[in-house]
């Protein structure tokens, strides 16, 4: 059963050294740090729910059949059967991608890396966590855990993604999601993306709805068209349906919304009713 979960932003500037001397994100690193605390203290297992590399290269792709970590075989969420998933070997947390050395993380634990079956197998031998997985697992060594799996999304299917989450929670384990995602990175001149009227507005609703956490915003969340998202560069589109699908219970919601060099930022907790 879910517990609780942890928004924290994908960010690579939460990583200690990855700006060099200076470190604007030292306060979103510090409020994301206690975040996943909170989440996990009382967790029998802690699942990563980020976004991955191939997100935008295999949009609206639905496979059949179901084999979710923690989940039975073709587990159900309502009508709709949980995507195929496999578990492709442990990765270690890496930077690379966004040209930060490794050995900044160096500390930090692998985790099985869990993707949908066609990006599995597209993968081989030679894998890495994308960056945002390896921003949460540094994120969960700071706190002395480390996580079963990590899960990458990879794909614009929100029922999919939904089934998914529904899957992650089953079973008697007590689980703690940290989830990994951001709003849009469209936000004035200091943005990493050429600016977006459209964003502030966007970003504004996102964010009330995930500091609410009831079923109404839960189904506002659910309802998020993944092409806007994608449009506006929204990263945390695919592992908030899945946050959604794991959460059944009310649940009490702490989250704030950080702009940081032009990007909107989430972070925050869910805690159901199992949390003690």
């Amino acid at each position: 059963m879910l517990v609780a979960a942890a928004l924290v932003p994908d960010t690579a500037l939460l990583v200690p050294g990855a700006s060099g001397r200076t470190d604007p994100a030292a306060g979103l690193r510090e409020v994301a740090t206690a975040a996943v605390r909170r989440a996990v203290e009382h967790a029998d297992r802690v699942v990563v729910v980020a976004p991955g590399r191939a997100a935008r290269r295999t949009p609206g792709t639905t496979p059949e059949g179901s084999a979710a970590p923690g989940g039975p075989a073709h587990a159900r969420a309502g009508t709709t059967t949980v995507p195929a998933v496999a578990v492709v070997g442990q990765v270690r947390a890496s930077l690379a991608a966004a040209g930060i050395p490794d050995q900044t993380l160096a500390q930090v634990p692998p985790a099985d890396l869990v993707v949908p079956e066609e990006v599995a197998a597209r993968l081989g031998r030679t894998h890495r966590a994308s960056v945002p997985t390896a921003v949460a697992l540094r994120l969960l060594a700071a706190t002395g855990r480390g996580a079963a799996h990590a899960v990458e999304t990879c794909r614009s299917d929100g029922v999919a993604l939904r089934a998914l989450g529904s899957s992650l929670a089953a079973g008697r384990a007590r689980t703690a999601l940290v989830v990994v995602g951001s709003a849009s990175g469209r936000h004035g001149p200091d943005a990493p993306l050429a600016d977006d009227p459209e964003a502030l507005a966007y970003d504004d609703a996102l964010v009330d709805a995930l500091r609410s956490g009831d079923p109404a915003a839960r189904e506002r969340i659910a309802a998020l068209d993944p092409v806007r998202a994608e449009a506006l560069a929204v990263t945390g589109w695919g592992p908030w349906q899945v946050l959604v699908g794991a959460t059944a219970a009310e649940v009490r919601a702490d989250v704030e919304g950080h702009v940081l060099l032009g990007a909107q930022h989430v972070v925050g907790t869910w805690l159901t009713g199992g949390a003690r």
